[in-house]
């Protein structure tokens, strides 16, 4: 505990000597944060070993009830991508901010207090506590959105985050009055047999699921999360993605392991949620043409792969079924982790194209494979592992919760339980379907095919110090992917604190993970000895082609972005609702014309937005009784006075 406590410390004054050192504020803080990565480690790691956590108490009467912080295996399992993200972005942002000056040693500062937030909220252990790292984490990701506030959409991404963020908090509020209320103090601990199928356990499951769906984005409270992604420097969007969402899903868990009997239809709400928040995470993703917002809607899609884990993991803990039960909370904790990292190293990859192109379109992109070699090759170690392909870590926790579900298919759960494990199975071979379409888009539209700009073609490769974080995020995506069997009793031990199921088999013999390693061992034989027969096979001689009327390829002849997904958007309209801007093409040499089209969020372009102008055109209309003439005003004092009177009369 002591050690975890020196990382908190550590990482809050990462980017003070940024303040007085200006030239190697950034080595600092840096250095600072991979410290406390180690203190944090070396603390976290034992714990999900076996050994013995921490609590740090505090009896006070302002807390009402002991507690504070506790290092228990939850808290060291999502301190380990607090740690390894923050110190990754920190190394990141070195090569990212080379060359400005201004707010960076401000904004480095804040990304310390950021970490520790996050790390003071993984190990909360009472309502005081937790609300106030929740507050320190959703004030800081809002300083680090704004950071450059000098485009229009930047300002509009940040406020939206912070209603939408404090609009959550408002939920949790209530949700821990509540549970003060009904165990008669506010320390984290086990809730009564008997309370999650009266009002009241059904008020809290409620709000506690409005209150944290607000921060993990799933639909249909997603709305901040694309714009402000797009718009945070990338090292802080690795860090909100990879990290921030997924304290949404700490606090849900957190809940769930209170809850000795939760009702079945808990685990159905939360497969359903899973499944929307998925399928449509992923068909929006379709059609982005902006890379960062790409990725921002893939992140509700694996918040949704997330939550049908954990609706599964519930369904089993509500009919008694361990199997299901330890397979659901395994996947979805796993895939909490590994998301973590490969989103993380997605993210880090598109802000090194930013850096080197100065665009986002996937229509001005491409060719960067050619010039961007290492920033290629991570772009396709995250793409592959996000999905859900062997042997990288996104195939095993997806695995886990197929294997869950399929054991679910030949249970006896009762009438109307049955449909939420096919429910789970169709919705994931639907999310991988499509992911791999978005990302073979993504992917030969940025570094496939030709430049399409000049400044596209003049791209160089990003700086070491931007290469190496990718490059840890991506060996841990191998290193999980070729040897999960290592990771089957920590796992095991973290899905035991959601709650013991009962005769239940161990993780490692439900899920034969060393079968993985093998499997890993032979594709990548198997890639070897293909790439030495390509070297091998003789190269045929070069000969003059039918050109068709052109000489040469141009990068206008090659598929974009929009054209390559199309046909999948046209097929999703019915839920993208995609809107397209035609060019008029007339005469016998029109001019030069452009063809748009674009996917708005429903929630946010064509509901919110929407509503929110006509209520100020409403309140407009209220202007004309602002004249300014201290006759009038008191006009409407008395007006008010008598209809009160005549109120209080009747």
């Amino acid at each position: 505990m002591s050690l975890c406590l020196l990382a908190l410390l550590v990482a809050a004054v990462s980017g003070v000597p940024g303040l007085f050192l200006r030239r190697r504020g950034g080595e600092a803080a840096a250095g600072l944060l991979g410290l406390a990565a180690v203190l944090g480690l070396t603390a976290a790691l034992p714990v999900l070993a076996g050994g013995t956590g921490g609590t740090l108490l505090l009896r006070t009467a302002a807390l009402g009830s002991p507690g504070l912080l506790v290092l228990d295996p939850l808290a060291a399992f999502f301190s380990i991508p607090v740690l390894l993200l923050s110190f990754c972005g920190g190394l990141y942002s070195l090569g990212y901010w080379e060359g400005h000056r201004g707010h960076t040693p401000i904004l480095r500062l804040v990304y310390g207090l950021l970490t520790a937030s996050l790390l003071m909220l993984v190990m909360a252990s009472h309502a005081l506590t937790f609300l106030l790292a929740w507050e320190g984490m959703a004030i800081a990701a809002f300083v680090l959105v704004m950071a450059e506030d000098r485009e229009p959409e930047t300002h509009r991404a940040g406020w939206i985050y912070l209603a939408a963020t404090h609009t959550g908090t408002l939920f949790l509020f209530a949700a821990f009055a509540l549970l003060a209320k009904v165990q008669g103090h506010s320390t984290f601990a086990a809730l009564p047999a008997g309370l999650a199928a009266t009002r009241g356990g059904t008020a809290l499951f409620a709000l506690f699921l409005l209150g944290f769906g607000f921060k993990t984005g799933a639909l249909p409270l997603h709305f901040w999360l694309p714009p402000a992604h797009a718009a945070a420097p990338s090292h802080v969007s690795a860090l909100m993605s990879g990290v921030l969402l997924k304290m949404g899903i700490l606090g849900i868990v957190r809940f769930l392991s209170w809850v000795p009997d939760p009702p079945a239809w808990w685990g159905g709400m939360l497969v359903g949620l899973g499944a929307l928040s998925g399928i449509l995470g992923v068909a929006f993703a379709l059609g982005q043409h902006d890379l960062k917002r790409l990725l921002a809607y893939h992140s509700i899609e694996n918040i949704g792969i997330i939550l049908l884990g954990l609706g599964l993991g519930t369904l089993g803990k509500a009919t008694g079924h361990p199997a299901m039960q330890t397979l659901g909370y395994a996947g979805a904790l796993l895939h909490v982790v590994n998301h973590s990292l490969f989103k993380g190293l997605l993210f880090l990859s598109a802000g090194s194209v930013l850096r080197a192109t100065g665009t986002r379109d996937l229509e001005r992109l491409g060719g960067l494979g050619r010039t961007m070699p290492w920033t290629s090759a991570a772009f396709l170690a995250g793409s592959w592992a996000i999905c859900g392909l062997p042997p990288l870590n996104g195939f095993v926790s997806e695995w886990l919760i197929y294997l869950g579900a399929f054991r679910g298919l030949g249970l006896q759960l009762g009438l109307g339980r049955q449909t939420w494990p096919l429910v789970t199975l169709v919705s994931l071979a639907l999310i991988g379907a499509l992911a791999l379409a978005c990302f073979a888009k993504a992917f030969g539209a940025v570094f496939l095919g030709l430049p399409r700009t000049r400044s596209v073609a003049q791209a160089v490769e990003a700086p070491r110090t931007m290469l190496l974080p990718m490059g840890l995020l991506a060996l841990a995506c191998l290193a999980i992917g070729v040897a999960p069997v290592f990771l089957a009793p920590a796992l095991g031990r973290v899905a035991d604190v959601m709650g013991a199921a009962p005769g239940g088999e161990a993780l490692a013999v439900l899920a034969p993970l060393r079968m993985l390693t093998w499997a890993a061992v032979i594709l990548g034989l198997l890639a070897l000895l293909l790439g030495r027969w390509l070297r091998l096979v003789p190269q045929g001689r070069d000969l003059p082609t039918w050109d068709c009327g052109y000489a040469a390829a141009d990068a206008r002849m090659q598929y974009t972005a929009s054209s390559f997904a199309d046909g999948l958007t046209r097929g999703l309209r019915w839920a993208l609702r995609p809107v397209a801007h035609l060019p008029r093409i007339a005469g016998w040499f029109p001019r030069l014309a452009r063809y748009e089209s674009q996917v708005p969020d429903p929630v946010l372009d064509r509901t919110a937005s929407p509503a929110l102008q006509l209520i100020v055109r409403g309140a407009g209309l209220l202007r004309v009784a602002q004249g300014g003439a201290l006759p009038v005003y008191l006009l409407y004092v008395l007006l008010t006075l008598l209809a009160l009177l005549v109120w209080m009369v009747a």
